[in-house]
């Protein structure tokens, strides 16, 4: 079966930079994926993708050494294991509030006796391999999304839960349960307070730990810190910002012109 360098990654104490899809565009993800991201993920909770779009983009990833991660839309059984069978190497499930809910996700997310998944893996086998079905449960890579105050309260036992990985933080949901800001970086208090707590029980626990970020300082910040994983930015944000740079310059370089002109 084909390796999930994340993992190996992880072991190694290497820090992993995420790349994040939100458009439902295999080209925009092609291209994404070909620029050296560890791993690449696709959001199917806020951005605009479908599960065709989904199977579309982990197959232009593939193309690529970036490993196929998909955050699904919520914790439903029929969502984690169509993106299992479609070939993403990792799960990212959002407002996991409790330890039950956390098993929920390693359970529908490994084949039996160490959980309930339907036996299909359609492309998992293009990707992976043929010997899919014997590796998938120690190779995929479950991450629960703490993002809550609930799920702050139920943190120790949700990381105490067997066979999930570690966890992934949404500093603006964080936020929002707080009574703060939302935002994803250079956080108010109470949420950066509660980022770091999250992020001392995840390594007490020896889980993986990850994180969204809108910009490289403070993702290189946060890896400094202990997390394993940053996401910085996404296709939409790039998209976005790269636009706007040009187009200042382009109004600065022209006014300027104007006024030489006259």
């Amino acid at each position: 079966m084909r390796h999930n360098t994340l993992r190996e990654m992880w072991a190694n104490h290497q820090p992993i930079v995420n790349g994040w899809i939100a458009t439902a565009n295999s080209f925009h993800a092609e291209i994404m994926a070909n620029q050296g991201f560890d791993s690449v993920t696709v959001d199917m909770q806020h951005g605009v993708v479908d599960y065709q779009a989904m199977v579309q983009i982990l197959q232009a990833i593939s193309t690529t050494k970036a490993v196929p991660m998909v955050r699904v839309p919520w914790l439903d059984a029929s969502h984690i294991m169509k993106t299992l069978d479609a070939g993403a190497y990792g799960i990212i499930c959002p407002m996991v509030n409790t330890a039950d809910e956390a098993a929920k996700l390693v359970e529908w997310s490994s084949y039996s006796p160490m959980g309930s998944r339907s036996f299909g893996p359609i492309r998992a086998f293009l990707y992976a391999g043929q010997d899919y079905p014997k590796y998938a449960n120690q190779t995929i890579l479950r991450l629960a999304m703490i993002e809550t105050a609930k799920a702050i309260e139920n943190l120790d036992a949700i990381l105490q839960v067997e066979g999930l990985d570690g966890i992934y933080i949404g500093p603006a949901d964080l936020s929002l349960s707080l009574g703060c800001t939302p935002k994803l970086d250079y956080l108010d208090d109470k949420a950066a307070e509660a980022v770091d707590y999250i992020l001392s029980r995840a390594k007490a626990y020896n889980k993986f730990a990850g994180i969204h970020n809108a910009e490289s300082p403070q993702a290189i910040a946060r890896v400094q810190k202990g997390f394993n994983m940053v996401t910085v930015s996404s296709d939409v944000r790039m998209i976005t910002s790269g636009s706007q740079a040009i187009l200042k310059e382009m109004k600065s370089g022209l006014q300027s012109n104007q006024s030489s002109t006259y």
